[in-house]
């Protein structure tokens, strides 16, 4: 091979590569400028909640993840001895119908009588409350994600509120045989009944019929969603309680947006 081709040959490989580091060149620059693109853009949508807004997916998965710590603590929390009983906010006490007779009988030194019924009643209410939790969880399946949007930009309680509008009717139905089995375990019905036929209880069944197993149950659904609306409170504003990534993420968004 004569001097002139070798000559050729170095000069069409020197122009190859320096053509190729000059491609990779414009390519890592390009690609460079591409990456401070994206973060700038991501870094104002972020801010203005549009494009890197959370996904769908995110926000029912979050909300769900929420609703079934927070009902699973409600129930837990009632559902254990003195759950209602040593909890003045849930406490269920004697129906206000029979008020008078309650102080008639405690005016004849028939007070204790009083307390145990009230006993009775709390405690038919903390074995109950352990069925709801399948209840709960069957409403949350079912949640769509409207549903899901709307709880996540509604008030502090407005999961609590949704599951009141699904489930109250089923819970009501699904406590009413065991609030009357667990006031009969717990000798509440017998106790009722002894108390009845006092004299002192005569005016007052004469006015109006009055049905222990509907008070006890109406209470004990008021009692439950009581201590849900606390635990959706607590995952809502406090960060504490935002255990899980996913928490943190859709509830932390969501708290930093409202400040």
């Amino acid at each position: 091979m004569s001097g002139r081709s070798i000559f050729d040959s170095s000069m069409r490989r020197i122009i190859v590569t320096v053509v190729a580091v000059s491609a990779l060149s414009l390519c890592c620059q390009a690609q460079l400028q591409l990456d401070q693109l994206w973060k700038k853009v991501s870094k104002t949508t972020s801010s203005s909640g549009t494009a890197s807004s959370l996904t769908e997916d995110r926000i029912s998965a979050g909300l769900k993840e929420a609703l079934n710590i927070s009902t699973r603590n409600a129930v837990a929390f009632t559902g254990r001895p003195d759950g209602f009983l040593k909890n003045a906010a849930i406490k269920i006490l004697i129906p206000p119908k029979l008020k008078t007779f309650d102080r008639g009988m405690r005016m004849i030194g028939k007070g204790a009588e009083m307390d145990e019924l009230e006993v009775g009643m709390n405690r038919a209410a903390e074995q109950a409350t352990p069925d709801a939790e399948k209840i709960f969880l069957r409403a949350l399946a079912n949640m769509s994600f409207d549903d899901a949007r709307r709880i996540l930009s509604g008030g502090d309680t407005a999961a609590t509120e949704y599951f009141k509008q699904q489930t109250s009717a089923q819970l009501a139905q699904a406590f009413q045989p065991i609030i009357h089995s667990k006031l009969e375990t717990v000798g509440v019905v017998k106790k009722y009944n002894e108390l009845m036929r006092n004299p002192l209880a005569d005016s007052l069944l004469a006015q109006s019929a009055f049905d222990l197993d509907d008070y006890v149950v109406s209470k004990t659904l008021d009692g439950l969603f009581y201590t849900l609306g606390e635990e959706e409170r607590k995952i809502r504003r406090d960060p504490a309680e935002q255990t899980t990534a996913l928490l943190r993420d859709v509830f932390g968004r969501k708290a930093a947006a409202n400040q």
